[in-house]
């Protein structure tokens, strides 16, 4: 269903000129809002606004500016943001698109970064997908994201702290902080994942069911999911530091190879994942045909063990008037006592080659 709305917002956007603003995606916040952070070494000052023109303080000091917007549907509120800042309509119309792959682009001005943001839903074990666009030139860091609530808080407060390494570098270190608080919330998913997993496991080999098979199916679709959020993450922060661009300064270039570091290492550990996910559904079958096995095993020693008490049982049962143990006074006796015996062997035969 949604990818079908989302066809038909992309439609819309079939003839019209680049740079055109359109909305594509879900709208997932009822109001957007905008809050600003304006710091240096020593002064800081942090707001809400309501209306973008407020921006236009901001902008040209000496202290760096982070503009943050949640929720996209109101597509003047991109325009104004991108015209009061100089951000090309080209650039403007991929914020609005929520469908983007994870890149990143050196636009001389500024740097434009765009970046899926995971979080983990519990209750439903599910994990839930946000784009978020940033936008860091000299002095400021514009950041989009699709709803109210995000992985940046401790971002905020490391800002509203004063003494720390962030109120004395520029908007370039508050990009790395950014995309760190994003990687590192990978790691977090994937503690949820590797639960998962382990549950999955245990259950798979005590007691498989259907519905243990669709929650792998589903562990799987999240897989697919992280993965198409990550990897091309690699590529974006090995762009952002190989850049030459004066927007980022020489400082903080170890720390972007350190984050890539941890993309590394996010990827592998996904790659493990999926591994371990295809291994979960060939665990299932296993179970389903052990399970069937142990069953199909009772059943034939059972049959087993009836073939020759039937074969007694028929024996006796024909209507032949000259067999001599119709007639013979303990018959029925004789007959009972050979079923048991030869029962009786075969199950001492069964236990002693270890089939019962």
């Amino acid at each position: 269903m949604k990818a079908n709305k989302n066809s038909k917002r992309i439609s819309k956007k079939a003839g019209l000129p680049p740079g055109s603003l359109i909305h594509v995606g879900e709208r997932k916040t009822d109001k957007p809002r905008i809050t600003v952070m304006d710091y240096d070494e020593q002064r800081f000052q942090e707001k809400e606004i309501a209306a973008v023109d407020e921006c236009l303080a901001f902008k040209g000091d000496a202290t760096v500016t982070w503009i943050n917007v949640d929720g996209l549907h109101e597509i003047d509120i991109v325009s104004k943001l991108g015209g009061c800042f100089e951000v090309h309509p080209l650039i403007q119309e991929d914020i609005l698109n929520t469908n983007q792959r994870p890149r990143f682009q050196d636009c001389d001005a500024y740097l434009f970064v765009v970046l899926r943001m995971l979080s983990y839903d519990s209750a439903n074990q599910r994990v839930e997908s946000e784009q978020v666009s940033v936008i860091c030139g000299e002095g400021f860091v514009l950041s989009f994201q699709e709803r109210i609530g995000d992985v940046f808080d401790i971002i905020r407060e490391r800002v509203r702290r004063a003494g720390g390494r962030i109120r004395k570098c520029g908007s370039d270190y508050l990009l790395y902080c950014l995309l760190d608080s994003v990687v590192d919330n990978y790691f977090n998913i994937l503690e949820n994942f590797g639960e998962r997993i382990e549950t999955l496991e245990e259950e798979l080999l005590s007691a498989p069911s259907g519905d243990l098979l669709k929650r792998v199916h589903s562990l799987k679709r999240d897989l697919i999911t992280l993965r198409r959020s990550v990897w091309p993450l690699r590529e974006l922060v090995n762009a952002l530091d190989k850049t030459d661009s004066k927007l980022i300064a020489r400082t903080t270039h170890p720390y972007l190879r350190d984050l890539y570091d941890h993309t590394i290492q996010v990827i592998e550990t996904v790659e493990t994942f999926r591994d371990i996910a295809a291994g979960l559904q060939d665990i299932y079958l296993s179970s389903i045909s052990n399970r069937m096995n142990a069953v199909m095993k009772v059943l034939t020693i059972i049959a087993t063990i009836f073939i020759p008490l039937t074969f007694i049982a028929g024996v006796y049962g024909m209507n032949f008037d000259n067999m001599p143990e119709l007639h013979w006074r303990y018959g029925y006796v004789g007959a009972w006592g050979a079923m048991i015996c030869a029962a009786a062997v075969m199950l001492v035969y069964f236990k002693k080659k270890k089939w019962l």
